[in-house]
């Protein structure tokens, strides 16, 4: 029988393990640079915008708001997909978790095929980098943005092989599963953010 002391003794334990980041901390402390520097560059490309408002506004004018909410449909379908991944390795289901992460693979192969889609087009229509300041930004940022979803898919390929064993998982595999997640949803929060910044705001 646990007595009360025992109890008391083990229940801050228990809530930091509950209350502990899923991953592990250099993950975090890497999402976190990444953080800062597309916070940064948000700053600067707003800066640029307060500069030249009419450059600006004339040049978003030119991009595709149905492009760009359907690439954010995408996104936000592939994090749900890795959700129920983390969810269905957590119960041990070997079956339906790489299925899950075979989703939000597709979805990533789809946002790629509409930047690609949508880079041809402004190509095409002699809208290059080194057309305005508004181009510039659009291409770095988003391009920037186009490099971590192709590293996404990446480590969401070491996440299905992983979920393929998740009846047989350690602490450290669950950890990787977790810190694969964590890098997608990094990924879809910075697109969260790219999409009305070069796309909505006027």
């Amino acid at each position: 029988m646990t007595s009360t002391k025992d109890n008391a003794a083990c229940g801050p334990q228990t809530d930091r393990r509950e209350r502990s980041l899923p991953a592990e901390a250099g993950l975090w402390l890497f999402i976190f640079g990444d953080l800062v520097v597309f916070t940064l560059l948000f700053l600067v490309y707003l800066a640029y915008r307060t500069d030249e408002p009419e450059l600006f506004a004339s040049s978003q004018q030119t991009l595709s708001i149905n492009v760009g909410a359907v690439n954010t449909l995408v996104l936000l379908c592939s994090s749900l997909f890795v959700v129920g991944a983390v969810r269905a390795t957590r119960a041990g289901n070997r079956q339906l978790a790489p299925c899950l992460v075979l989703a939000a693979m597709a979805c990533g192969f789809v946002f790629v095929s509409v930047k690609v889609f949508e880079y041809h087009d402004k190509l095409e229509t002699d809208h290059t980098p080194a057309s305005n300041y508004f181009y510039f930004f659009y291409f770095f940022m988003t391009g920037l943005h186009l490099v971590h979803v192709v590293i996404g898919l990446g480590v969401l390929t070491f996440l299905w092989r992983l979920t393929r064993r998740a009846d047989e998982l350690t602490s450290l595999g669950m950890s990787s599963v977790e810190g694969s997640a964590s890098f997608w949803h990094l990924v879809d929060l910075l697109w969260i953010v790219i999409f009305p910044l070069l796309y909505l705001v006027q």
